[in-house]
Parts: structure tokens; C-alpha cells; sequence
């Protein structure tokens, strides 16, 4: 952008996504910039996006091809009246920004045989309607025009016997792509069609009838085999789309109870939810209690028991109790709509690997082309051989000059990953995020609400003088009843779950600082922290080694007395997740050399913490703005860094790292927003597997890539001598991409350690 004429300073903001430009800007020059990298640019102004043109979604439907898909989203682009256009090859929506003259459209839409419809909002969710299935027909007549042409041939039929036999075979088999061809050619599109139907009248023009149905023969399948790929590729979208159910049972105000479609279903409408049955729309219980299946979010297959105030989600099944629910999201607005949305888009984002393929692509094939061209007229006209040979060559060359499986081969990983990630409970925002995951060096963790719970816990209970330890608990569950800080929260809770029976202190005051007081049982009991009962004139110093033997443990102490005695001693501690040192340790297994956590605590918490998760180094006594800073470090040290946290104070740092991670995307819209990957339950476990996933996409990219170009290469030079005939040359071409298209789908098999 600064090289641009006028432009004499310009700076990017890529996690604000906000570009500044400073001097004389042409905002088309710009765009044009922009469009180069799948980026869509417009001014914005006191700190508010104004789109310039509302953009319309449509769906597209028969894309098997992408570098045709390609092509058609370009055409579309090109039109009077767009500003821009993207295809999304794998959800099939086409979205248009700018004058959309729908007619238009499926006039371009027609050329690649792709049918193009507008989607209404409710529609954006259903699959697609069967159709019937075209290619498949074309080729069975096109096979069985070219078995009987063979079998008549080598019966020793006459040639007006077995010759039109070839003729309907390429008919059959080729029709499909002339018919692309002959809107392609006017506009010097020289594409797979252009190529196979040049390819198969070259072979009539020279007479080998054989050998041009076997290539349009082979064309059908190779097409009718991507289209089946691509399918099931297409299908990781629509599992998803499926997953929450198109009705509702809902209760009117009257009592009555009425299955209606979510589309009409309203925030505060009551659903009825009976056993065995999913649910239809977010929402909160009002009554009942039940335990839910909630794989369709979070990727955990084990039923998570809620009750009443719990929320629940779209798509989780209801597997026992019956259930009333309180709608409190628009069927648009569900967690699981948010998931789908932002799959689709995330399959729409070109990560950088594939930015350098669409760029090769587009040098190689001109290139090969003109070697074609060469090839079939330099030797017939300066070195006096025979035409018929060199002809044959060229065609054979043209085959194999369109870039099919070198364009397959990124996007189909990168779907398949996203798409498995998606099923599994983790929601990766972009293939760029995919290939950046795959390459981390070191992940940095939030301690509290990450690698803990977040919630405190009472550890250590120690009576001191003449008292038990259920009424040491019992006199401190009763003073801090009135409370609300969240360590009295979990000294009531631990009286609670052992049963005793609170009566809440009188007279409850809080103490800034140091602690609270309250009369219990006629006496005024204290609890806080040594400063307190120093300031009450107190000797602290028998208990002060207890208290510092376990804040070395990585737990809160509080003292219990009176203004006169020690009664006791309570030790709170927020509690490790359960599977936060097995999560280190895969995260290890799985390439990454260095983990780091960052907690606000002091650094004896924090020291104990790390031990007990085993993490390789920490820093401790971090505000929200010093992480952003040890993050920046981190990067400068390691290279590539992720951060994971909760997604709401940790955002400025999830921002800064390679990749921010959210934990519990289920549970806050600001995870969802706010990170590049959102693990959707708070499960830890699921970290290692979106890294091993991650490299393992990387390694079928370079694997497709890899592949594609050495087939290329190999084809190119074995036409040279002769070897490369025209029905090998197709299967070098497009079994090419069926390998690259299988490799990637590898993808959707991977699946979390036990």
C-alpha cells in the first residue's frame, strides 16, 4: 500500500483489521491492493464501519472444480454494478456486494452448469434439495459407448460401425465440459474445459478416435469422483447445519402446547423438552432437571447434569428428565448458528499456503501453454518432422497444463481440519489460524479459570486450642454467610456439602483489607489475615509459620479467633483442573517445546501452581496490561506463541500472541469474538489436539503440494520423447486431484487422545 502513487505513509493493523493511509489515498487502487489477498476494504469513520454497499448471499450449487469456482467468482466480480464477490466453495454461498442483477449471475452461473439461488435468512441453514445426478448418467452411456466401440474394433467391425460409438462416447463424456468450454474460449478462459475439449477434437482432427473418448471418458469420471470428494468434504458443514432441529414444542400462555418452526419461535417463549429429544433453541430451565449431551457444542460425549437456571444450548440432547426451558436467543443468534457461521466463514478465508498456490497457478499455466504451443509448431516448421506426432504431443501437454490438484490440494486440508475440529469442540476462526497452530513453539496459559477452575475451594481445615474441626468450620461458615467475596463463598460451600446447618452471624462487618467480623453464639469472632489480629494487639507469631508453610502450597490463609485466642486456621486454594497436567504433558508429546504460565498471584501461588501442572516457567504478579507485555517477550524469545484464558480479561493478550485461544466458547459470546481458536468446554484436552491436527494439516498441504508439482514435472518431461499419451496424461492430471482431495480428508479421521 505505501508504494502506491500519493500514498506516503501506510500502517496495518492486523488484529484491528484497520489500515491507515496517509497522503493523497485512492481508495479503488486500494481495493484493487485488497482484493489481491481475499481482503474486502471500506473507509470507516469516528471509530464506526460503514459499509458501502449491503452485501446478498446466494446459494450455488454443482461446484466440483475449484480453479473453475475460481474463475466464476471472478466472472461474477467483473459484473456492471458488483464491487465485489466471494465464493465459498465449500458451503456454496456466493456472497455479492454492490448492484446485484440476479439474472446476471445465472447467466455466469450457467457457463460452469452451477444453479444460483437467493437465500432468505431461514433458508441459510437447509441443505440443499437431491437432484438428479447428471454426471453419473453422461458417464455409464459414455462407458458403454466405449466398451461396445472397443469390442466392435476389435472384432474386426467396419469403421462406420465403431466409430460412432467413439463419437457418442465423447459426446457423452465431453458434453458437460464443451458446453463450459464454449463460454470459456471467447474470453481467452483457457480452463480444464478449454483444455480437455481442444484435447479431444485434436484427437478426432488426427484420427485417433480411441484415444479421444478414452479422455473424455476419463474426464466424466475424474469429474464425477471430485464432485462425490467434495461432497463429503461439503458434508462437515452440513453435519453441523443439521444438528439442532427445524421445530419447537412451545407453550402458549393458554397451556396449550404447539410444535412450531424455530424461525417463528420469540425470546421468553417456553419450550417443553421431553426425554430423548434435542434441543431446539438457547436457552435457561425453569424447571426439571436432566442430564444433556452437549458433543454437538463442546466435542465432550459424556451427558453434563444441569438443573434448574442452567443454560442449555441448540443441538444438545435432552437424555432423560423432562425439561421446560426459557428461549433467550433468536434461532440466528444460538451458539450453534454462531458455530456454523463462523465454520463457513473460516473454510472462506485462503490461508497462506494457498495465497502461494492460486499465485503459482496463475504463472504455470500460461507457461505451459505456450510450451504446448511451441511444442506442436516449432519442430513441424523449422525441423521438417511430421505434424501428426508433435499435434499429439501438444494435446497430451494441454492436458495436463491446468493446475486441478495443485488448486485442490490446500483448501480440501484446511476444511477437513476445520471441519473435524468444529465436530470435536474446537472452533478454528481461519485457515491461516490452522497453518499458525500447526507451527507454535511455545504456549503461554492464564492460570485462573485456564489451567485452574476459578473457583476457590477449602483445602485445610485446623482447629487450634480446644475445638473439632466441623465447628471451627460451623463458626466460620456462620460469620462469612453474609458474604459475598468469593472465599467466603467457599468456606459456606464447604459447610454445606458436609451438612451443617448455618445460622449467619449478627452484626456481619466487612474489614477493607484485612478481613470481616460478626457476633456468633454471643461472641464477636474474627476472620482475615495477620494484620488483622496484630492490629487487635494480638501475639501472631505461633501461627504465622502454619500460614506460611501453606501459602508456599499455593493457598490463601485465613485466621479464626476471637479478640483474646487463635480458634483456627482455613486454607483456600483455587483447585488445578483435573486435566491441566495431562494437557501439558500432550502438548510436549505433541512438538511444542515451551509452556509458560501468567497469573496476577503472588509468586509463591504461583510457584506451586506450576509445579503441580508442570508447566517450564511462569511469571507471576502480572495486571492485565503486563501480560500483554510478557506476551510480546515471549514472541521475541520463541518466535510463535499462543495465549489461552478466558477470553474476557486476557483479550488484549490473546490479541497480541500468534494465536489467542479461548476456553469455554459455549459459555461467553466473548470467547467466540474475541479469540482465532475457541475451545468450546473448558477442557484442556482439546489444546493438544487442535496442534497435532494443526500439524498434520500442514504436513498434507506440503504433502499435495509436494505431489501435484513432482506429477506436473513428470508429465511435462515424459511428453517430450513421446511417452506421455492422452488418456495418461489424463489420469496423471486428474487422479492427481482425487489423491490431493483423498489425502486432505485424511483430516476428518483425527481425533482426540483418550
Amino acid at each position: 500500500m505505501a508504494a502506491l502513487p500519493g500514498v506516503t505513509r501506510a500502517s496495518l493493523n492486523a488484529t484491528a483489521g484497520k489500515l491507515t493511509v496517509e497522503g493523497v489515498a485512492d481508495l479503488e487502487a486500494i481495493r484493487r491492493e485488497g482484493k489481491k489477498e481475499n481482503y474486502t476494504i471500506y473507509p470507516t469513520g469516528e471509530g464506526q464501519q460503514k459499509p458501502i454497499q449491503k452485501a446478498r448471499v446466494f446459494r450455488v450449487e454443482g461446484i466440483t472444480c475449484l480453479d473453475c469456482a475460481a474463475k466464476f467468482e471472478k466472472n461474477v466480480a467483473a459484473l456492471p454494478g458488483v464491487t465485489g464477490a466471494t465464493l465459498n466453495t465449500t458451503a456454496g454461498k456466493l456472497t455479492v456486494e454492490g448492484e446485484v442483477d440476479l439474472e446476471a449471475i445465472q447467466r455466469e452461473a450457467k457457463k460452469e452448469n452451477y444453479t444460483v439461488i437467493p437465500l432468505e435468512e431461514k433458508e441459510q441453514v437447509q441443505p440443499a434439495q437431491p437432484k438428479t445426478n447428471w454426471e453419473l448418467v453422461r458417464t455409464v452411456i459414455s462407458a458403454a459407448a466405449l466398451l461396445a466401440a472397443y469390442v466392435v474394433e476389435r472384432a474386426g467391425g467396419a469403421t462406420s460401425l465403431f466409430i460412432p460409438l467413439y463419437v457418442t462416447a465423447m459426446v457423452a463424456g465431453g458434453w458437460g465440459n464443451a458446453r463450459k468450454a464454449w463460454y470459456s474460449l471467447p474470453r481467452l478462459d483457457f480452463n480444464m474445459s478449454v483444455l480437455m475439449t481442444v484435447a479431444v477434437i485434436g484427437a478426432l482432427a488426427i484420427g485417433e478416435w480411441g484415444e479421444g473418448a478414452v479422455v473424455a471418458f476419463l474426464y466424466s469420471v475424474s469429474e464425477m469422483l471430485e464432485s462425490w470428494t467434495m461432497g463429503r468434504v461439503r458434508r462437515s458443514i452440513r453435519d453441523l447445519m443439521d444438528i439442532a432441529p427445524q421445530v419447537a414444542r412451545i407453550r402458549r400462555r393458554t397451556g396449550e402446547e404447539v410444535e412450531i418452526p424455530v424461525e417463528e419461535i420469540r425470546v421468553g417463549d417456553v419450550m417443553i423438552v421431553r426425554p430423548g429429544e434435542k434441543i431446539a433453541m438457547d436457552g435457561r430451565i425453569i424447571k426439571g432437571e436432566s442430564a444433556l449431551n452437549e458433543a454437538a457444542i463442546t466435542g465432550e460425549s459424556v451427558p453434563v447434569e444441569k438443573g434448574l437456571g442452567a443454560e442449555v444450548y441448540a443441538g444438545t440432547l435432552n437424555t432423560h428428565g423432562s425439561l421446560e426451558v426459557e428461549v433467550t436467543k433468536l434461532v440466528q443468534d444460538t451458539t450453534i448458528a454462531k458455530i456454523v457461521h463462523l465454520v463457513e466463514e473460516a473454510q472462506a478465508k485462503r490461508a497462506p499456503s494457498q495465497a502461494f498456490v492460486d499465485r503459482f497457478a496463475a504463472v504455470y499455466t500460461p507457461i505451459v501453454l505456450a510450451l504446448a504451443a511451441g511444442i506442436v509448431l516449432i519442430p513441424p516448421l523449422f525441423l521438417g518432422y511430421d505434424w501428426g506426432p508433435w499435434i499429439y504431443r501438444g494435446l497430451a501437454l494441454l492436458v495436463v497444463a491446468c493446475p486441478c490438484a495443485l488448486v485442490v490440494s490446500t483448501p480440501v486440508a484446511i476444511v477437513s481440519a476445520i471441519g473435524n475440529a468444529a465436530k470435536n469442540g474446537v472452533l478454528i476462526k481461519g485457515g491461516v489460524y490452522l497453518e499458525q497452530a500447526g507451527s507454535l513453539t511455545a504456549v503461554a496459559f492464564d492460570k485462573t479459570g485456564t489451567l485452574t477452575k476459578g473457583e476457590p475451594a477449602v483445602t485445610d481445615i485446623i482447629p487450634l486450642g480446644d475445638l473439632i474441626r466441623g465447628e471451627l468450620l460451623q463458626i466460620a461458615a456462620n460469620l462469612e454467610a453474609r458474604s459475598e467475596h468469593p472465599l467466603a463463598v467457599a468456606i459456606v460451600r464447604a459447610a454445606e456439602a458436609e451438612g451443617i446447618e448455618l445460622k449467619p452471624a449478627e452484626d456481619f462487618t466487612a474489614l477493607t483489607g484485612r478481613g470481616a467480623k460478626g457476633t456468633v453464639n454471643g461472641q464477636t469472632v474474627y476472620i482475615g489475615n495477620l494484620r488483622l489480629f496484630n492490629e487487635l494487639g494480638m501475639e501472631t507469631g505461633p501461627v504465622a509459620a502454619r500460614l506460611r508453610l501453606l501459602q508456599e502450597g499455593g493457598k490463601t490463609a485465613m485466621v479464626v479467633g476471637t479478640a483474646d485466642k487463635f480458634l483456627g486456621i482455613i486454607a483456600v486454594a483455587d483447585q488445578v483442573r483435573e486435566g491441566s497436567a495431562n494437557a501439558i504433558a500432550a502438548l510436549k508429546r505433541a512438538g511444542i517445546r515451551r509452556t509458560i504460565m501468567l497469573t496476577g498471584d503472588n509468586e509463591a501461588t504461583a510457584r506451586a501452581i506450576a509445579g503441580r501442572v508442570g508447566v517450564d516457567e511462569f511469571r507471576a504478579e502480572l495486571l492485565p496490561q503486563d501480560k500483554v507485555t510478557v506476551v510480546q517477550a515471549l514472541l521475541d524469545q520463541y518466535g510463535k506463541v499462543a495465549m489461552i484464558g478466558d477470553g474476557i480479561n486476557d483479550a488484549p493478550a490473546l490479541a497480541t500472541a500468534t494465536v489467542g485461544i479461548a476456553m469455554g466458547g459455549a459459555g461467553t459470546d466473548t470467547a467466540l469474538e474475541t479469540a482465532d481458536i475457541a475451545l468450546m468446554a473448558d477442557d484442556l484436552t482439546k489444546l493438544p489436539f487442535t496442534v497435532r491436527l494443526s500439524r498434520a494439516a500442514l504436513s498434507v498441504i506440503r504433502q499435495n503440494i509436494g505431489f501435484s508439482l513432482a506429477i506436473k514435472a513428470i508429465a511435462v518431461i515424459a511428453v517430450f520423447p513421446g511417452w506421455l499419451t492422452l488418456w495418461l496424461a489424463i489420469l496423471a492430471d486428474m487422479g492427481a486431484s482425487i489423491l490431493v482431495t483423498l489425502n486432505g480428508m485424511r483430516l476428518l479421521r483425527m481425533r482426540p487422545e483418550k
